[in-house]
């Protein structure tokens, strides 16, 4: 958005401003529990909704944002996979499906398959393809297994 509507907004609508942030403090200083939150977030919304500021816009700032915490935590699972590749444990089991597992990182798949389900310190991460770093995860497991 341009700074000149902002401006111009804050011109026309700081009594309104002033009382929701007076409001907003007053609340976070009185209420000490997740009541406080819910009831901040309200006044903030209700605040961003009067300004004029979309629905849209504020969806596409919370998927941005989440987008990005999903990309620290799969290039975070992606460093601990190359890290604790030689610790890992491979696991076949009758169903032709197989689990790799280390202290940080469980990976499950199903032989031959190019996806593998992959949890990050207990969290599942969701369905991955299977890329150079958790092909070599695998194969280290795997060896280490074949090795035993």
């Amino acid at each position: 958005m341009d700074a000149n509507v902002w401006m111009e907004f804050l011109k026309q609508n700081w009594l309104v401003i002033l009382i929701a942030l007076i409001v907003l403090f007053a609340v976070l200083n009185l209420v000490k529990t997740l009541v406080k939150w819910l009831i901040a977030a309200v006044i903030v919304a209700a605040l961003l909704i009067y300004s004029g500021i979309s629905m849209d816009e504020i969806s596409k700032v919370v998927t941005n944002v989440r987008n990005e915490a999903v990309d620290t935590v799969r290039t975070e699972a992606l460093h601990m996979m190359v890290k604790e590749a030689k610790d890992a444990k491979y696991e076949s089991n009758d169903d032709g499906t197989y689990t790799v597992s280390s202290s940080n990182i469980e990976v499950t798949g199903q032989s031959g398959s190019d996806k593998v389900k992959v949890s990050f310190r207990g969290v599942p991460l969701g369905e991955w393809s299977v890329t150079e770093a958790v092909a070599d995860y695998v194969q280290s497991a795997k060896d280490r297994s074949a090795a035993q």
